[in-house]
């Protein structure tokens, strides 16, 4: 039965259910049997996947039920002094191996003589220095660990461990090439530990082997220089088997590179193989017995070469029995499991598979098997290894450890289970006493808090009421839903045990809370036909002074702001609440965010001028009937209150005179002002440095901020300040030089400066107050070439301030940190073009400015969003009494996104490979398939800074993506 959560007398189906029913004592407890770690009779030691270890895990397998090996590796003296000087190793050190022979020994004879079920490889794998996330190449693993392992027994003094890898895994092949012209027979042997097979197009193991031995033509470009000859010749090449070892290793090669898709992937065909392999056939001596009985069968479960699963079916040599060794799990193949190499695919579809080619008796067929292990047949019974007295020491004192760790385990069940009884049979008695009766005492207490108590998994905390209270610091009444009501007796009980507070008895429930609750219940309910009450009033005209004054704004949201101001005072009790229990306002708000709220008018404080009055403003409210205000009263009790017969704010009524002859003063100085500087305003009329004009030889230079701002005045002379003064300064260096030469002030610093008539500089002079004079003099003999003219400024340059203005700009672009550049893909080689792209000679200040113009009278008004919006909450606006100023605006440059493109920051110390993951995130490429280019210039250096590859702020870059070849989605272990 499930709890009514809105009912404190329900305390049915709160986890109840788990303690009156029968015991079961393992839920008293979450630790599992010990014995179901111990190794069972006659079974073999499995071996822990440390992450992505499963192909070592199927080596260390086969290597150790080949006796021989295992017997060498037995018979390699210890390095330990302790154990060398006869003394044994004391009890309170822990053995640690020293070398890769030494780790091996001490594996194996675990697996040997472990009481474990599994056990760990770790300190082999790290001896080894593999990364256990990291899934290697099994082939080549095995390859370089018997070459390691080689040279590391080649140092013995024993012969019969110096020699054991030779002697178990060596064989001998040649090199044949015959001449076809003379018959000479080359011949180059060479040693080797496993044959490489190629199994694409066979389906048989004897094919694959036919075909490692086939005879290969030398003609052609590839002819053979003989030496008898002295001349290249057609010949023949093949390889002869000369030796084979007494485990034949035979790699089948499923993994093989693709050239069309540049990666390796997985041969998944039948390959079938017997269980005796003759390898007489093959041999260039047939005098001895090459019988081969197969031994252990490696399997690589996955349809990727990338990713998948290792696991080894290998039979016992002493039983002849087989096995299937995956990491801790090790199963007896027998009936009809026993089908070698035959593993479940991971992920893939059913429809996919190719059907399974039928087997004769002894033969077997596999599309996972990698790798084919075969035992010379013999009939000499297989060895009895013994473990010496060294590490059969190491083996029982570990052994001792894995009983101690049982017996712990064993004790703590049983001292969970008692500790379960115990607490079972206080549950049953408090639960009987928990419901509080009719006219007895009583305690609120947490739902959640009762929950857990009874929740064996998680001891039980003191109890914590705060979450519950209102800001009177008693019972909120909208937390009685998450509150149960239970028995004065069961309650003494809890707070004597488990503490906490404060305790929520019958004079905890808050009287305020619950009036107050009651009334914006009603309120809310009584809105809708209040509203429809105030509508009506508002249709009514009203006479003589019996009126008040409200906004319009407000009179039009009245409802969405009383809604509002309800819900709010709901939330302003948890708030406060939670202020009460400590929680302090979130960090993330920010002082904007306060000052807005802040700025958020109430009822009817929009027809409030910036003095506390009535606004001059008629236009932004009217008059209703006392009726209608009174109604409204009831929802806002703290508006602001205005009578009909109110005056407005005198104070506002002088600034509003004012404001009104300034206006008129300011159209007509921008009158004036214009009429007197049309070649100023217009930039077609001005004068241009790349194209002197032969008129004359003087020109003046003014800083186009001041153009710009003086334009944005004439343009709209009521909203904007009058300019007094032209401030040249900003061109001109501390020591009082020009920064700028004749060439960049045609070219790149164009745009800082403006050129001036002489006959306009003389209003110009007349007008404004000019700091610094600046003037350009053409020098230029009569009848000369115009490009032989010399140019001179007033003041003249100051070379040193100029160098130091370009090196810092330079430095600007490349050391800047958080900078924004912009990622463009480029679909097909095209590169979109840019929609609409606003041109650069233009500021976008007066771009703003000609749509303002353009605008309906109306909308000029900086409160025409306000007095002709929706229902929206209205913010403090008070242009019309704030002089207009802004700062300077440059013009702009800029670059606009557009679509295709994405904004990055960046800084210049990055490198361009940490930019690419930034691409990554933001276009889902990979790294390895981005190709980007700025301004046609390659970017490929992964560890060279963004600065010394030319990437400047505001910069686009082209990113050209690769299609992605293949998804190889993860199997079973971490991806390779």
């Amino acid at each position: 039965r499930r709890n009514c959560r809105g009912n404190p007398n329900c305390l049915v189906g709160i986890g109840e259910h788990v303690w009156l029913g029968e015991i079961d004592e393992n839920s008293f407890h979450n630790i599992d049997d010990p014995n179901c770690e111990r190794r069972k009779k006659n079974a073999f030691v499995g071996l822990t996947n440390l992450g992505a270890t499963c192909y070592v895990n199927t080596f260390l397998q086969m290597w150790f039920l080949n006796l021989e090996l295992r017997q060498a590796l037995y018979l390699c003296p210890s390095t330990c002094s302790e154990y060398t000087a006869g003394e044994g190793i004391p009890k309170d050190k822990d053995y640690e191996p020293q070398t890769i022979c030494e780790h091996l020994q001490y594996l194996f004879a675990l697996l040997q003589n472990s009481k474990r079920r599994y056990i760990d490889p770790s300190g082999f794998v790290k001896a080894l220095g593999l990364d256990t996330g990291q899934q290697q190449d099994a082939q080549e693993f095995s390859k370089l660990f018997m070459s390691l392992l080689e040279d590391t027994l080649s140092k013995q003094k024993n012969p019969d461990v110096r020699n054991i890898v030779q002697k178990q895994f060596c064989g001998e092949y040649a090199y044949v090439t015959v001449c076809n012209q003379c018959g000479r027979e080359s011949k180059l042997v060479s040693k080797f530990y496993e044959l490489e097979l190629n199994i694409q197009g066979h389906k048989q193991l004897t094919d694959c082997i036919t075909e490692f031995l086939k005879e290969e033509k030398l003609e052609g470009d590839n002819r053979y220089f003989c030496e008898t000859c002295q001349s290249k010749q057609n010949a023949t090449r093949k390889i002869r088997l000369l030796s084979l070892p007494c485990t034949l290793n035979l790699q089948l090669m499923r993994f093989v590179f693709d050239r069309q898709t540049g990666h390796k992937k997985k041969l998944n065909t039948y390959i079938g193989f017997s269980e005796l392999l003759d390898m007489e056939p093959f041999m260039e001596q047939k005098s001895d017995v090459y019988v081969y009985e197969l031994s252990a069968v490696l399997i690589h479960r996955g349809v990727s070469a990338y990713s998948g699963h290792y696991i080894a079916h290998v039979k016992d040599p002493q039983t002849g029995e087989w096995y299937k060794f995956n990491d801790e799990d090790i199963e007896k193949m027998e009936g009809k499991k026993l089908q070698l190499g035959i593993e479940e695919d991971l992920a893939e579809p059913s429809k996919s598979q190719t059907r399974k080619p039928k087997c004769g008796k002894g033969t077997h067929c596999s599309r996972n098997a990698y790798m084919l292990v075969y035992r010379l047949q013999t009939r000499e019974k297989s060895l009895t290894v013994e473990v010496p007295a060294f590490l059969q020491e190491l083996v029982e004192r570990d052994n001792c450890k894995f009983e101690e760790w049982c017996n712990e385990m064993a004790e703590m069940r049983k001292q969970s289970v008692a500790r379960g009884k115990i607490k079972h049979e206080e549950v049953k008695e408090l639960y009987k006493r928990l419901p509080a009766e009719a006219g007895s005492p009583y305690d609120f207490i947490s739902l959640e808090w009762l929950q857990k108590w009874l929740d064996e998994s998680t001891p039980p905390k003191p109890i914590d009421n705060t979450a519950c209270l209102c800001s009177h610091g008693k019972l909120h009444p909208d937390k009685i839903s998450i509150m149960k009501r239970i028995s004065e007796y069961v309650a003494d009980f809890f707070y004597r045990r488990y503490g906490g507070g404060p305790r929520l008895n019958v004079k905890a429930l808050c009287k305020d809370c619950v009036v107050e609750r009651c009334r914006i219940l009603r309120l809310k309910n009584q809105l809708n036909e209040d509203y429809k009450t105030v509508t009506n009033l508002l249709k009514i005209t009203v006479k003589g002074n019996d009126g008040f004054w409200v906004g319009k704004a407000s009179l039009r949201s009245w409802r969405q702001l009383a809604l509002e101001q309800l819900n709010e005072q709901d939330e302003d009790a948890e708030h406060s609440n939670g202020k009460m229990n400590g929680n302090v306002q979130s960090k993330g708000e920010s002082n904007e965010e306060k000052r807005e709220e802040e700025e958020e008018l109430n009822f009817n404080e929009d027809i409030v001028c910036p003095h506390g009055d009535l606004c001059i403003s008629e236009n932004e409210r009217r008059v209703v009937s006392k009726e209608a205000w009174e109604k409204l009263k009831q929802y806002f009790p703290k508006a602001p209150e205005f009578p009909n017969n109110r005056e407005c704010c005198s104070q506002c009524k002088i600034l509003e005179r004012e404001g009104e002859e300034n206006e008129a003063l300011h159209k007509m100085m921008a009158s004036e002002q214009k009429t007197s500087l049309q070649n100023l305003f217009h930039d077609k009329c001005r004068p241009c440095l790349g194209s002197w004009p032969q008129e004359t030889d003087e020109l003046y230079i003014v800083s186009q901020f001041f153009v710009e701002e003086w334009r944005k005045f004439v343009r709209r002379p009521t909203r904007c300040s009058p300019v007094s003064s032209i401030g040249n300064s900003a061109l001109l260096c501390p020591h009082g030089g020009l920064m700028f030469t004749y060439a960049s002030m045609t070219k790149e610093d164009s745009k800082l400066i403006a050129l001036i008539w002489p006959s306009e500089w003389e209003r110009i002079q007349k007008l404004f107050v000019v700091d610094h004079v600046i003037k350009i003099t053409r020098m230029q003999a009569a009848g000369a070439d115009p490009e032989s003219a010399l140019y001179t400024s007033e003041p003249q340059l100051c070379p040193e301030c100029r160098e130091g203005l370009l090196c810092q700009q330079q430095r600007d672009l490349r050391e800047y940190t958080q900078a924004t550049i912009y990622i463009h893909k480029v679909v097909d080689n095209k590169k979109v073009m840019k929609d609409a792209a606003p041109e650069l000679n233009v500021s976008s200040s007066e771009a703003e400015e000609e749509r303002e113009e353009n605008k309906p009278e109306g909308e000029q008004d900086p409160d025409f969003n306000q007095t002709n919006g929706g229902a929206k909450r209205q913010k403090i606006s008070h242009q019309s009494y704030v002089t207009y100023q802004k700062q300077g605006i440059r013009r702009s440059t800029r670059h606009r996104k557009v679509r295709g493109e994405k904004a990055l920051l960046v800084s210049a110390n990055q490198t361009l490979k940490e930019l690419k993951i930034q691409i990554m995130h933001a276009f889902s490429v990979a790294p390895f398939d981005q190709n980007l280019s700025i301004d046609g210039k390659i970017l490929s250096d992964d560890t060279a800074t963004l600065g010394s590859l030319g990437v400047i702020p505001e910069s686009v870059i082209l990113l050209k993506a690769d299609e992605p070849i293949a998804d190889y989605a993860a199997m079973d272990d971490v991806m390779q």
